[in-house]
């Protein structure tokens, strides 16, 4: 009994510094009590967006060679919301950040993180997409199950920011490292583990292909000190008007709905 609580007491740190959600919607990034940025969609004509090959669901090329992605739809919602002519031109990883620095394009749109390097270098608009943590169990003791009270073993990637999140909050749990985060869940399918704690994007993708077999169990936790801000718009420094009508867009697709059409037609298994 003693255990049991101590469990649900730092389970409630966890969460304590989390904002946590069971919404399978994304959550809402506009205060409807804020005062909306003045913008004229005519001083933004066109907009040459960059973006990478490399990273689905968000910006890839599908097996016809064609770009696609939830980044690339987005990228293309925000132009029709400006009236904007729109270019995306796929660039290198190790390149693409030059290539905005080097006015190769208006915007970045390819999940650079607002940290380090970038953060000196450049602007970024208002967060449209949170990618939380989540757990995951077998599908049968999935409803209504409190992570707080799972004994273990939890599978982990090792070395990641939710492994140590783990170790830091969970001590008495028995955490088993695997090298990605996919082997955890495969151990999770075979019974190896509990549970497994990991990225819900990436876990929502796994789900999909293993509908019978596991689902996501408690809410959805969010750690921007670990897990990272969220989904931006990178521009380059000082280019205000690109950033602010941006923003002007991201704020009304939000409150019309698109981007979240945009997010259920990409995710079909939410990691909200």
């Amino acid at each position: 009994m003693l255990r049991s609580l101590l469990r649900v007491l730092v389970m409630a740190t966890l969460i304590g510094a989390s904002t946590l959600s069971s919404a399978q919607n994304p959550p809402v990034h506009v205060d409807p009590a804020a005062r909306d940025d003045l913008v004229d969609p005519a001083m933004v004509p066109a907009l040459r967006f960059l973006t990478t090959t490399d990273f689905p669901p968000f910006n890839y090329t599908d097996g016809s060679g064609r770009l696609v992605g939830f980044n690339v739809d987005l990228a293309n919602a925000i132009c029709m919301r400006l009236s904007a002519r729109c270019t995306i031109q796929a660039w290198p990883w190790n390149r693409v950040q030059q290539a905005l620095a080097d006015n190769q394009g208006d915007a970045l749109i390819a999940g650079l993180a607002m940290e380090d390097e970038a953060a000196e270098r450049f602007d970024f608009s208002r967060i449209y997409l949170e990618l939380p943590a989540r757990f995951a169990v077998r599908k049968g003791i999935a409803p209504g199950l409190d992570p707080a009270r799972l004994a273990g073993p939890i599978g982990v990637r090792e070395g990641s920011t939710h492994a140590r999140l783990l170790a830091r909050t969970l001590p008495d749990v028995e955490v088993i490292d695997f090298e990605t985060e996919f082997a955890a869940l495969d151990a999770l399918g075979e019974g190896r583990v509990e549970a497994a704690f990991a990225d819900g994007m990436r876990m929502a993708f796994w789900l999909n292909e293993n509908p019978d077999c596991c689902a996501f169990a408690g809410g959805a936790y969010f750690r921007p000190d670990l897990f990272g801000d969220g989904m931006t718009v990178a521009v380059p420094a000082g280019l205000d008007n690109v950033r602010t009508a941006i923003n002007w867009a991201l704020v009304r697709l939000e409150r019309e709905g698109r981007i979240n059409e945009l997010y259920l037609r990409w995710f079909p298994v939410s990691f909200y």
